[in-house]
């Protein structure tokens, strides 16, 4: 019973974080800084008071419709919180419970951090076509530190990440220099390299085959629904940030399984 409502705690902390996601999301595109300012209407600007902003509840009591302009909410708004906390109930049920002690506790309140950075990069990327540097570059900063520390506590190899990063990056760099930058973004290469410093070797490989089956059958869904061309610009950052959570959560049991077909 403990544990239940211990799991009740984690999933309503990440949908208070990903509101807070969604004002950085909606900032991100603004001149303003997302530490500053009260929330608004991204519609009619009118400024947003706390019971406008409780998280999901908000949304449902108000229809999904702005109190003051009576237009609709993006569904954004409670996709993001949900998935929020969604995957921070799969983090603490993977990483912390798995573990004890102070380690389990850093282990998953970093993979907490990161994983807000990624969701933030699959909203923008799926609505600006773009992959902005305030989020990809402390990112991989955060990663870095969190193996340095592993080393130093854990004696866990650094060189390994830093080749799986090194090598997914470089995969995406020639894909973008012989595309001439059409089929894949320098943002991409980036978000590459934070994969790999993150799953390290062999996961690297689950999450960038999810990436490209899930971005293939979506665009082939999009050309058989006439909702894109094969000419159509199609933002590949959320296929690989959403690669990584499957790579985390279930990276080893592919792994395993692909082992185990080929020892038949």
């Amino acid at each position: 019973m403990q544990f239940f409502w211990l799991n009740v705690l984690i999933f309503l902390l990440g949908l208070a974080v990903g509101s807070f996601l969604n004002c950085v999301i909606f900032r991100l595109a603004e001149p303003t800084s997302f530490l500053k300012g009260r929330s608004k209407c991204p519609k009619c600007k009118q400024g947003l008071r706390w019971h406008d902003l409780i998280p999901i509840l908000s949304y449902l009591i108000l229809g999904g419709k702005c109190r003051y302009c009576k237009r609709k909410i993006s569904w954004q708004y409670p996709a993001v919180e949900i998935s929020t906390g969604l995957i921070f109930l799969l983090i603490f049920n993977f990483y912390f419970s798995r573990l004890i002690g102070g380690q389990a506790i850093f282990n998953a309140v970093f993979l907490m951090i990161v994983s807000c950075f990624l969701i933030v990069i699959f909203v923008y990327d799926l609505k600006y076509y773009i992959i902005p540097d305030k989020i990809i570059y402390p990112a991989i900063v955060i990663t870095f530190l969190y193996r340095l520390y592993e080393i130093i506590f854990n004696g866990s190899a650094l060189l390994t990440t830093i080749l799986s990063g090194l090598g997914a990056a470089t995969f995406f760099l020639l894909i973008v220099v012989m595309s001439r930058g059409k089929w894949m973004g320098v943002g991409d290469i980036k978000l590459a390299f934070l994969m790999g410093l993150l799953l390290g070797w062999p996961n690297i490989l689950v999450a960038l085959f999810f990436a490209f089956m899930a971005g293939a059958l979506a665009g082939l869904a999009m050309i058989v629904a006439k909702k894109k061309t094969m000419k159509s610009e199609v933002p590949f950052g959320p296929f690989l940030a959403a690669s990584v959570f499957v790579a985390l959560f279930f990276g080893n049991a592919i792994i395993n399984w692909y082992w185990s077909l080929l020892l038949i």
